[in-house]
């Protein structure tokens, strides 16, 4: 086992990453959620060998922080004890509940399945950088929306019945759009796009694909097996269109070709209203967070979330037992940092809900600790300068009336940026000088203002209220903020 990854990889259990409070691994289920004896055992060998804290990613991976290099090799040794098979290669997620829904449009499964094994057969693995990724999203109540990726397939229901939407480079309401498709050119399409990815080198991502090489993907269809797809290149873009003269598999679902015949270099695709919803209308819907009761085709399911994403083993266990005694079945590692307690009788939710809360979960999806991403700062993290959870947690007792679903809150230790790579409406960034605030940007911005760390909290309590005094009925606190402008914000962050 490497010591170390390098940062910006991917640090699996076999490749753990070096981190400010030590290695760090991170596990993907094969299954998808483990067996709640697996997690007590998870649970347990963190408590061994790292700091005895558990975490879910934004993305549901669970982590386990502060190893070393041989305790990091003791832990995968346990993981295997336990039978957990670990997800390796170009990661191709599915929703937490894919399968299980009954309101889902299309089981995700066999679609992924049929794409990690295409990706395998075409040798795309080791061309990859580690963090592109593949979503396919069958729909229901909890879908992936949330979740960035370089190749993002939807289920559509249509007059012929259930086709894929196509898109590439983001989440599911920022997307690059390309298609409507049926289901074997969307394991085709998927498997080129990461092909001109890998010609572009390690480093790239699907938002590097030059838009003749979107408008080409999104024209194309093909039913040939992945080995014999034409070869690929950045310098050429372009995938050869099919010599038998058959119908689009785009237009077999309503949509027109992406390229007009006089070569308009317009849109991508049609339809690109609709395919940045999820419903058949192209109305977005809003996110609904993994947190509450989940009807599933047999039982329920209940949503608990980890406040900032972390949770000391010892209080997991203590829930899991509840559970098993309850008589959960399975216990699946949902986006956004919590947990599906699955085949949970219709009678007994009410008392594992009672239990996760009076252990400090997240129980509610309206919880302000939701809207705020923080790292682990200060003291458990060497390379923290602020202790980013108490103030995340101050922040949310006393400002919960401002933080709202438009405003991204981002409290990160050091300007690494950990919990929160993309940008923020707000992020404090602990440094030399204190907690920097920096608007409408990443921890790695330059902030326009600080005050002391210990202070921080007073800071944002004060843009708060900032906020509660200027704005308008019915506005967002984010609108809000805009109207401030970044000098205004600083302004009342500074404020004594």
């Amino acid at each position: 086992m490497n010591a170390f990854s390098r940062r910006g990889a991917c640090p699996a259990l076999s490749a753990p990453m070096q981190t400010g409070d030590g290695l760090l691994v991170r596990l993907n289920p094969v299954a998808g959620g483990l067996l709640p004896k697996s997690l007590i055992g998870l649970c347990e060998s963190a408590l061994r060998h790292g700091n005895g804290i558990m975490e879910v990613t934004a993305r549901g991976g669970l982590q386990i922080r502060g190893l070393t290099h041989e305790s990091a090799r003791l832990l995968a040794m346990e993981v295997d004890a336990l039978g957990i098979a670990v997800r390796t290669g170009v990661p191709v997620e599915t929703g937490p509940l894919a399968g299980l829904a009954p309101e889902e449009i299309a089981d995700p499964r066999p679609m992924a399945e049929r794409i990690r094994v295409a990706i395998e057969e075409a040798g795309l693995t080791a061309r990859l950088g580690p963090k592109v990724s593949v979503v396919i999203d069958g729909g229901g109540q909890l879908t992936m929306d949330a979740v960035v990726a370089d190749v993002r397939l939807a289920a559509i229901r249509t007059d012929a019945g259930v086709g894929w939407r196509i898109a590439v480079a983001g989440d599911g309401q920022n997307v690059r759009p390309l298609a409507m498709i049926e289901k074997d050119a969307a394991r085709d399409i998927a498997v080129a796009i990461l092909r001109m990815v890998a010609e572009k080198g390690r480093e790239a991502h699907a938002r590097d694909l030059t838009e003749r090489q979107r408008r080409s993907l999104a024209s194309w269809h093909s039913f040939a097996p992945p080995s014999v797809l034409p070869d690929i290149s950045p310098s050429r873009g372009e995938i050869g269109s099919s010599a038998d003269g058959r119908t689009s598999a785009a237009s077999v679902f309503g949509a027109t070709s992406a390229i007009s015949e006089g070569g308009d270099q317009g849109a991508i695709s049609p339809l690109e209203g609709e395919m940045s919803g999820r419903t058949e209308g192209g109305a977005a819907e809003r996110f609904r967070p993994p947190i509450g009761i989940f009807n599933l085709s047999n039982g329920r399911a209940l949503g608990i979330g980890l406040p900032f994403g972390s949770m000391p083993a010892q209080k997991l266990i203590g829930l899991t037992q509840e559970a098993i005694a309850l008589g959960v079945t399975e216990i699946g590692l949902a986006p956004s940092r919590a947990l599906l307690f699955i085949g949970l009788p219709p009678a007994a939710w009410p008392q594992l809900h009672q239990a996760a809360a009076t252990l400090g979960f997240v129980t509610d999806a309206a919880d302000p600790r939701t809207k705020i991403a923080a790292c682990p700062g200060a003291p458990a993290c060497a390379s923290g300068r602020i202790a980013t959870r108490d103030i995340a947690e101050i922040i949310a007792t006393e400002n919960r009336d401002i933080l709202d679903s438009s405003l991204t809150l981002h409290i990160s230790g050091c300007a690494k940026g950990c919990a929160h790579p993309g940008p923020a409406k707000l992020t404090l960034v602990g440094g030399e000088n204190g907690a920097g605030l920096v608007v409408d940007g990443t921890a790695k911005a330059l902030p326009a203002g600080y005050r002391p760390g210990y202070d921080a909290a007073h800071g944002i309590g004060r843009v708060a209220a900032a906020i509660r005094s200027a704005r308008h009925p019915g506005e967002t606190a984010a609108a809000c903020l805009a109207r401030l402008g970044t000098a205004g914000v600083v302004k009342a962050y500074r404020q004594e």
